[in-house]
C-alpha cells in the first residue's frame, strides 16, 4: 500500500469513527479520538489540525450525504410538491446519523459555514420551489429564494426537537415533509394524501 493510499484510509478511518466518538461524547478530545481510531495523536492532527476541523470535515461529509439523498429522492418525479416531499424524507433518513453532529457543528463551526456548506443543496430546492411556483402547486406568498431558507431551518429544528426529546425520530421524517409542503402552500388535504402514497 502506498503512503498516499495509507494517508486516505488512515483520514476516512479517523472521520468513520470520530462520527462515532463525538455522536455517543460531543466533548470527546482528539486523543480518545486517535485512540479509537486505532492511531497516534499525532496522525489525527497531521490530517486534521484542530478539534474545529476534524468537525468541518465532518460537516462535509454529512453535506454530501445530504445532497445525494436530496438529488435521489427527486429524481425523476415530475410533480414537485411529490419530489420536495420525496427529497424531504429522503435527507431525514440519513438525517438521524448526523442530527446530533448538527448540534455540535454549531458550536465550532459558524453558521455561516454551515450555510455556504449547504448552498448547492439549497439552489437545488429553490430552483424545485420556484418550479413548482410558477406551476402553480405552490401557493406561499413567501420568494422561493426565502422559502428555500424556511426549509433549512425547519429541518434543522426539527432535527434539534429529537434531540431534546420534543419529537420522536420516527415521527421526524412525515413531521418534516409535511411542514415543508405546508409552508409551501400546499393545502392540508392534499399534503396528507401524498405523504400517504409514497411513506
Amino acid at each position: 500500500m502506498t503512503s498516499g493510499i495509507r494517508a486516505d484510509a488512515n483520514r476516512r478511518r479517523i472521520l468513520d469513527v470520530a462520527l462515532a466518538e463525538l455522536l455517543r461524547d460531543p466533548d470527546a478530545p482528539m486523543d480518545q479520538i486517535a485512540r479509537a481510531a486505532g492511531v497516534v495523536r499525532r496522525t489525527v492532527y497531521g490530517h486534521f489540525p484542530s478539534r474545529e476541523a476534524l468537525v468541518a470535515a465532518l460537516v462535509d461529509s454529512a453535506v454530501a450525504a445530504v445532497w445525494e439523498a436530496h438529488a435521489a429522492g427527486r429524481d425523476g418525479v415530475a410533480d414537485p410538491a411529490e419530489a420536495l416531499a420525496r427529497a424531504t424524507l429522503a435527507v431525514w433518513r440519513i438525517a438521524d446519523r448526523y442530527r446530533l453532529l448538527v448540534a455540535l457543528a454549531q458550536r465550532s463551526v459558524t453558521m455561516e459555514g454551515i450555510k455556504q456548506r449547504l448552498a448547492p443543496v439549497r439552489k437545488e430546492c429553490v430552483d424545485l420551489l420556484r418550479r413548482g411556483a410558477d406551476a402553480g402547486v405552490f401557493t406561499s406568498t413567501l420568494p422561493p429564494a426565502a422559502l428555500g431558507y424556511v426549509h433549512e431551518q425547519t429541518l434543522f429544528g426539527l432535527m434539534e426537537a429529537v434531540n431534546d426529546g420534543a419529537l420522536d425520530a420516527a415521527d421526524g421524517g412525515r413531521a418534516a415533509a409535511s411542514t415543508v409542503l405546508l409552508t409551501a402552500g400546499v393545502p392540508a388535504e392534499r399534503v396528507a394524501a401524498l405523504l400517504a402514497s409514497i411513506e
